[in-house]
Order: C-alpha cells, then structure tokens, then sequence
C-alpha cells in the first residue's frame, strides 16, 4: 500500500501517463485488492518450500490475456524489499518468473513490471480478434475459493483429519491443487455441497 495516494509525487513520475493514476485504487489488503479475480499471478524470483505452478513472463503473459477474456485477472508483485509473502503465494494459483543469469535472478520491482507490461502487450496484440471458448460458468473468484478453503479447514478439523495444533503444510498442499484445477463456479459449489453433506454426517454420528 501507497504511504500517500494520490501524491503530486506520483503524478509528476507518471510522465504524463495520469490516466493510469485516475484510475487505480487502493485496497487495505491483498485479499480484497483480488477478492473478484478468477486468475491470479504472483511474481516472484524465490523458489518455495513447496513447489508452486510456474510460468515463464511470455507463457504468464499470453495465459492472462487469455483468462480475462472471461474473468477478472491479477498479475500481483511484492514490495520492492521483502516481494510476496507466503500467506500471499498461496492465493495465487501460479507463480512468474522471469529468465535471468542465476547468479542474481531477482529484477528490481520496476524492471519486473516492465518486463511483464511489456509481455502483456505482446500477448494482447497477438491476442487481437481472437475469441477463446468461454466455459459454461465463470471461474470462481478468490472470494469465493477463500471461503471454501475456511469450509474445508474446517470440516477436515471436525473429521479429525487435520490437527490444528500440528497442521504441517497440509493446506498449502490443498491449496496448490485446487488452485492449479481452477475451479468454475460451478465446480466450487459441488465441492461446498460435498463438504455440507460431510459436515451433516459427521454432526449425527456425534
């Protein structure tokens, strides 16, 4: 988050390019800045403890313009210093990262974003009049998945599968899967009525 939005700061280093300034918003958290995304990239140079889905910036690129034919998509970077937090990767469901000499992989912030706008062009210029299928329903949004992930924690808590004293990673791993399957909307639905039945059954057999 901006320490100060809108600033003449950021106008006058927006070298005439204000209608991007007029138009972006500021959100108290990464969670609600993408609460309506379908598709979500995080960029990040670090490799994690539990391997993530991962896209050079050309295949991010042309996979986002892609998606958001049908969906809200978000392209997320970190802050300049520390980058994305674990807590932020596992609402992603996939992580960029972009080719470079091994020896120093990680790109200052605006040369990150550079690179990606620019792949982004590419991508939407290649893109131009071409119409990809549009699935029946809509992919669910974060929103919605995080509440599902709440259920599902929850409901495998009550079954005495997950030990929330000593959960160990296993939701990052669930995580990881469900966010690789990119649920639809209807999709979402059946796995909360699943767990609703679980939920049912467990309860009566108390």
């Amino acid at each position: 988050m901006p320490k100060y939005f809108p600033h003449d700061d950021a106008t006058a280093r927006a070298a005439g390019a204000t209608d991007i300034l007029d138009t972006a918003q500021v959100y108290a958290s990464f969670a609600e800045a993408v609460a309506d995304c379908g598709l979500v990239f995080g960029v990040s140079a670090r490799s994690r403890t539990i391997a993530w889905p991962q896209w050079d910036a050309r295949g991010a690129g042309r996979h986002i313009i892609s998606a958001a034919q049908h969906t809200q998509a978000a392209l997320v970077f970190g802050a300049e210093r520390v980058g994305l937090s674990n807590a932020e990767i596992d609402c992603c469901h996939g992580l960029v990262q972009i080719p470079a000499n091994p020896v120093y992989a990680s790109l200052n912030l605006a040369a990150a974003v550079q690179v990606l706008a620019y792949e982004l062009r590419i991508a939407a210029l290649e893109n131009a009049g071409v119409q990809t299928t549009v699935s029946e329903h809509k992919p669910a949004d974060a929103q919605d998945v995080e509440r599902f992930y709440a259920h599902l924690r929850q409901t495998l808590e009550d079954v005495g599968f997950l030990d929330p004293e000593n959960p160990r990673q296993l939701m990052r791993r669930v995580r990881r899967l469900f966010n690789r399957a990119l649920p639809d909307t209807m999709e979402l639905n059946i796995l909360r009525g699943i767990l609703a039945a679980v939920d049912a059954k467990a309860a009566k057999s108390r």
